[in-house]
């Protein structure tokens, strides 16, 4: 053979064997398509440069990773080996042994800085499995140029009547800019997280204590017929198809006076690359009635390792680089403190940069005030601010979601879509046994 031969032989052996090593040390994340994690992508060459691991991301609207994940762990299909899960799944599915158990972290990573309701939220018999990346609550961010021109001030915890006050006097359909933009697009994490927290707020719950489902009482009337009579009055046209993207867009055109959705989104409504109502926008907790709760929801977006992954440490090495301090100055070093992941660490609510940052008091504020524990104005028998940790309640909360969009978009009647979600709801809890 000659020594040409030899070395391209050699060459190609060196190339296999660099190809067997990427794939072994590549791992696969399956993300929603929200501003952070996009933003996050975008550090991935730096994790890879540190630690010679590849990342692969798939990348889904928020209804559609939900579908995905939710099939992967419940089927062992082993298609991620880190899933972007939130509140709700991770208690559920760390309590069946479908996710690795995250109580080795470095001690450098710090897991007692995180937030407690984040950490609790996160956790199944004290035990963390999933850690989140960004935590969040709802509030009211709005145009302070139009509440000053409708001659109005926001206080700082408004009622409902107050917000359909202004939502009415900012409105200005000839100019496409709608006094409010509310989540309408169905899905038990879209739709029905906005309006549970809602509801929350005008009394009404899922179940009473003895899991019957609550839909034909009166606070559930009052909560709907309220919401669509303010969305056709002062909100968007084709709102029923509208989520958190969708609005965020809208808000940032300077389409919306108000805006009540995840605090999360404070730092790309103010952010003036993006933003063209920058520079005057408010904020306000999420709005009550008057009966000692608030519209307001607590969520984090967290990163999770599905049991049987053949990545584990390599997962762990990512989600420690992911949500650690570390990750939090990397991000303000590069596009300033009020771009980093909010919401999941104390530390960042210690740091004087983070405090001057606009809308970091009301969203530490948002967060503290949400109590999973009593969710709503009545006893109930279920943990959750805008969900009912049960595992049968993202599929309920699903079917419950499209009538009430269709009775947004005009295509039934607000009480048509209250009897239906009773006889769901019900038929659905009757079949699990409660």
């Amino acid at each position: 053979m000659s020594m040409q031969r030899v070395l391209g032989a050699t060459t190609a052996l060196t190339l296999c064997a660099t190809a067997v090593f990427a794939q072994e040390n590549t791992i696969t994340i399956a993300t929603v398509n929200n501003g952070d994690m996009i933003r996050m992508q975008g550090y991935t060459d730096r994790f890879t440069a540190e630690t010679g691991i590849g990342v692969e991301w798939v990348t889904l609207e928020e209804n559609v990773l939900r579908q995905r994940v939710t099939t992967d762990i419940t089927t062992s299909g082993g298609q991620f080996d880190i899933m972007t899960i939130g509140m709700y799944e991770t208690p559920i599915w760390g309590a069946n042994d479908w996710l690795v158990p995250l109580d080795d972290l470095s001690a450098e990573y710090d897991v007692d800085d995180i937030l407690p309701a984040m950490a609790g939220g996160l956790s199944h018999d004290g035990t963390l499995y999933a850690a989140p990346f960004y935590g969040e609550s709802s509030m009211i961010m709005y145009r302070t140029d139009l509440m000053a021109a409708a001659g109005l001030e926001m206080p700082e915890s408004p009622t409902w009547a107050f917000v359909r006050e202004a939502a009415i006097a900012m409105t200005d359909r000839d100019n496409e800019i709608y006094g409010i933009c509310l989540r309408g697009k169905a899905g038990w994490g879209e739709n029905m997280a906005f309006l549970t927290a809602m509801s929350n707020a005008f009394g009404a719950r899922w179940f009473d204590e003895d899991w019957t489902p609550q839909f034909d009482g009166e606070a559930w009337a009052n909560t709907l017929n309220f919401y669509i009579d303010l969305m056709n009055e002062a909100g968007p046209r084709g709102a029923s198809s509208n989520g958190f993207n969708e609005n965020l867009s809208l808000f940032q055109q300077g389409k919306c006076g108000m805006w009540i959705d995840a605090t999360v989104a404070a730092s790309f409504v103010t952010n003036p690359d993006d933003s063209t109502v920058a520079d005057s926008v408010g904020f306000a907790l999420a709005p009550n009635t008057g009966l000692g709760r608030n519209s307001n929801w607590l969520w984090a977006w967290a990163l999770a390792i599905p049991a049987g992954t053949d990545q584990e440490a390599e997962a762990k090495q990512f989600i420690e680089w992911a949500t650690s301090g570390a990750y939090i100055e990397l991000v303000a070093e590069n596009e300033g403190w009020a771009n980093v992941p909010p919401g999941a660490r104390s530390s960042l609510y210690e740091t004087p940069e983070y405090q001057a940052v606009p809308f970091a008091a009301m969203t530490l504020q948002s967060i503290l005030s949400a109590d999973p524990l009593n969710p709503t104005v009545d006893p109930v028998p279920y943990v959750g601010v805008q969900f009912a940790a049960i595992p049968e309640f993202a599929g309920i909360a699903t079917q419950v979601g499209q009538e009430f969009s269709a009775a947004l978009a005009g295509q039934q009647s607000a009480e048509e879509a209250l009897a239906k979600a009773q006889a769901i709801t019900s038929e659905e809890m009757e079949a699990a046994g409660y």
